[in-house]
């Protein structure tokens, strides 16, 4: 049944009947989500996901199971799960949560335009594409990078920004910091200073 509204979804599907077989193709494929059943044949489904986070596979998993108390729920995201859904379920929550799942996936895919170059975002990477060096932004250069690349015409203030990529966590000082770490590594351009406002993506 899943396999039929998976491919109705517009998924590419592959099945597995067991657990041993779940190891084996979650180790010899790619996949950008698998869901998980708890009470598998010949492998247990905790179990399962356990070995394939063990032996590197970091596929966002949701593990479905006819078990919901806490401590089940408990074991099966501490093994390696990222969601767990409980039987029986609505067919609406279960692409939901796949949707969700998948959502980490395409952002960390997304290439970037900024300006002449292009932002990698899966490798905090900046590619200039005339022969110039790649450059390489550490995690929060690149986040804050993206905001503005997403939105180039648009003006944030530095509260937005600093909700946005700090999670509130810093001083606001925090944001004109990362600006000037981004004009030291990409050029003065690359951002730009609206004053008494905020930060914008650069012309150039």
């Amino acid at each position: 049944m899943l396999e039929q509204l998976l491919t109705e979804e517009g998924y590419s599907v592959a099945v597995a009947r067991d657990g041993q077989d779940g190891l084996h193709q979650g180790l010899v494929g790619t996949f950008d989500v698998m869901v998980v059943d708890r009470g598998l044949p010949a492998i247990e489904g905790v179990d399962l996901v356990s070995r394939l986070r063990s032996r590197g596979v970091a596929a966002p998993i949701l593990l479905l199971t006819a078990r919901n108390t806490v401590a089940d729920r408990v074991e099966g995201l501490d093994a390696g799960a990222q969601d767990y859904l409980a039987k029986p379920f609505d067919i609406d929550e279960l692409l939901a949560r796949l949707r969700a799942l998948l959502r980490p996936v395409s952002a960390l895919a997304e290439e970037l335009p900024v300006g002449p170059r292009r932002l990698v975002l899966a490798e905090n990477r900046v590619i200039s594409g005339d022969g110039a060096p790649d450059v390489i932004l550490s995690p929060r250069e690149a986040e804050l990078l993206a905001v503005m690349a997403r939105r180039p015409k648009r003006v944030f203030t530095r509260d937005e920004l600093l909700d946005g990529i700090f999670d509130g966590a810093e001083t606001p000082g925090a944001v004109d910091t990362y600006v000037h770490y981004l004009r030291r590594k990409l050029g003065a351009g690359v951002v730009e200073t609206v004053h008494g406002v905020g930060y914008r993506l650069g012309a150039e």
